[in-house]
């Protein structure tokens, strides 16, 4: 039992330092992000529209439902 631990955790092991080696990725700051961090005005109109939808949402419905007939 204790071999097959060891030998499942020199697998991955193994995998994990392999699947490290092959990626291509740029490292540093901002480098993994989904969007762009260059432009500080671009950034700050993306994060104020994404969390000014989700705060804005709840007015809306509410706004909607008492409109309703």
């Amino acid at each position: 039992m204790l071999a097959a631990g060891t030998m499942l955790a020199a697998g991955v092991r193994r995998f994990t330092t392999s699947a490290l080696r092959r990626s291509h990725y740029e490292e540093g700051p901002g480098k993994n992000l989904p969007f762009s961090v260059d432009n500080k005005w671009r950034l700050l109109a993306l994060m104020c529209g994404f969390f000014g939808s989700g705060f804005v949402a709840p007015f809306v419905i509410v706004r909607h439902q008492l409109l309703k007939k």
